[in-house]
């Protein structure tokens, strides 16, 4: 599908705040006509995990009934386009996959990527460059001795990942040409930081023009892979330095690395891989809108990037309205291994699906795709409770709660697919979108304890639903 240019984006959204409309919405031609299914689709997970995508079939109703609250599907209101829904590739998680007995592999990358009634459809991933925290342990592309650099970065290699990572990707593409990928660096390689460490500490300024090359040598190397990346960030929670590894980076470095270095090298090299500032928590959306206010760093960034480990949700929506010509992206949430099950699927249905979705996302992404028993392999002083939607044991799997948030949408909105408007009702939270093929989808949660019995009305056509207490239910017609 094409993409709404910015000038018209931004014009378009001026005129629609006058007419008192939602903004920036998705040009009339890209959006399909409506090819409904009968009877409805349901699929449920309950949040005692007793129901897991069960799915069963339901009839329109003559109308609406009384009783019972109504979410308002409205088929005439069209927001953003959606990109696709899944998870971090880390290197844990590709070391653990590329283990697997060969037949179990590639039955499970057919379950996740591939589309169909056996599989879950992701289609959307986010890796590192270089080690994060998940890998088994740390380094970058460009590991010099101590006391040495090499700024001409004549000994860059993806050597490391050629071992797990870029196998399984190619396994992943095979099944899934389409997919999307970021890419996301924790660190830069540490002689090119003022701590020579590969915790915290600062990009050097004399480095700058040297890292932007780094990013130019990445994507090079792995399209010679076959790999394409669709995006990148400068820096994964570029104001987490705690981290095994991490780099501190000020919205004024981002800026002054995005505009002055990472941008021109990538124009100058003929690269179209987007650059997505920010990469950290809800609540400092002054961050990206700082640099977005920059209009000489603004001409080279697509959009920004979330996570939710502090601040609201909306805050993607302040920095939206802030830059409606700018995309949002959604790109990591975790789940604990003291986490539960109830909790997490109710919590993170709310806020990393619908929410982010409801504040113009166009991707939604949880953390870990997988991890052993022992929730490895992690780098030393790296997180050691990030449970994976899969936890794998040699050739055995099992599947977590992200697994389940995740294919309530990935399954059944592909990328392509435009939001739709809808109403909130009571606890009832939930977000509707137009797939490619035509038909209409939306994903409910019911937050509340109890049975919740609703209307769904859209383009005139009355669905009576209900949803048990902590059940999320996906509606396709």
């Amino acid at each position: 599908m094409k993409r709404t240019s910015p000038v018209y984006c931004a014009g378009l959204a001026m005129l629609l705040l006058a007419l008192g409309c939602w903004r920036c919405s998705t040009p009339e031609e890209d959006i399909p006509p409506v090819a409904e299914v009968y009877p409805i689709q349901v699929w449920t997970t309950s949040s005692d995990a007793i129901n897991l995508l069960y799915s069963k079939t339901i009839d329109f109703a003559q109308g609406k009934d009384d009783r019972f609250p109504v979410i308002q599907v409205d088929t005439a209101q069209f927001f953003q386009t959606i990109d696709g829904f899944g998870f971090n590739l880390t290197g844990g998680s590709a070391y653990l996959i590329n283990r697997m007995g060969a037949a179990e592999k590639e039955a499970l990358l057919k379950e996740l990527f591939a589309t169909g009634d056996n599989s879950i459809g992701i289609s959307y991933l986010r890796v590192s460059m270089g080690a994060s925290d998940l890998s088994a342990s740390v380094f970058s592309y460009d590991d010099m001795p101590p006391g040495q650099t090499d700024v001409n970065l004549s000994y860059f290699s993806l050597s490391q990942d050629t071992l797990d990572l870029i196998p399984v990707l190619k396994q992943i593409l095979a099944i899934r040409p389409g997919l999307k990928i970021m890419a996301t660096p924790w660190s830069a390689p540490v002689w090119m930081k003022n701590n020579g460490s590969s915790i915290g500490g600062n990009l050097q300024p004399q480095y700058y023009g040297v890292y932007a090359q780094y990013f130019v040598k990445y994507i090079q190397a792995m399209q010679a892979h076959g790999i394409a990346m669709d995006a990148v960030t400068p820096q994964n929670e570029p104001q987490h330095g705690g981290n095994n590894p991490s780099m501190v980076m000020s919205a004024a470095q981002q800026a002054d690395f995005v505009k002055n270095h990472l941008g021109p090298a990538f124009q100058a090299a003929g690269i179209g891989t987007k650059i997505v500032i920010w990469d950290h928590n809800c609540d400092n959306p002054n961050y990206p809108i700082s640099i977005l206010n920059d209009p000489a760093a603004k001409q080279y960034i697509d959009g920004s990037a979330f996570h939710l480990y502090g601040g609201d949700i909306s805050a993607l929506s302040q920095v939206h309205d802030a830059h409606p010509d700018k995309n949002l992206y959604f790109t990591e949430q975790w789940t604990s291994a003291n986490g539960d099950f109830d909790e997490d699927l109710k919590w993170h249905l709310k806020h990393v699906i619908i929410g982010s979705m409801r504040n113009w996302s166009r991707v939604a992404l949880e953390w870990n795709l997988a991890n052993d028993p022992s929730y490895g392999p992690h780098t030393p002083g790296g997180c050691t409770l990030c449970k994976g939607a899969l936890t794998i044991n040699g050739s055995a799997v099992t599947r977590n709660v992200s697994y389940y948030i995740v294919a309530h949408a990935s399954k059944f909105v592909p990328p392509g697919s435009v939001r739709l408007g809808s109403n909130l009702s009571g606890q009832l939270p939930n977000v509707a979108f137009r797939t490619p093929a035509g038909k209409t989808v939306l994903i409910a949660l019911n937050e509340s304890a109890d049975l919740q019995s609703f209307n769904i009305s859209a383009g005139g056509k009355w669905i009576v639903a209900s949803l048990q207490g902590g059940t999320v239910g996906t509606f396709v017609w």
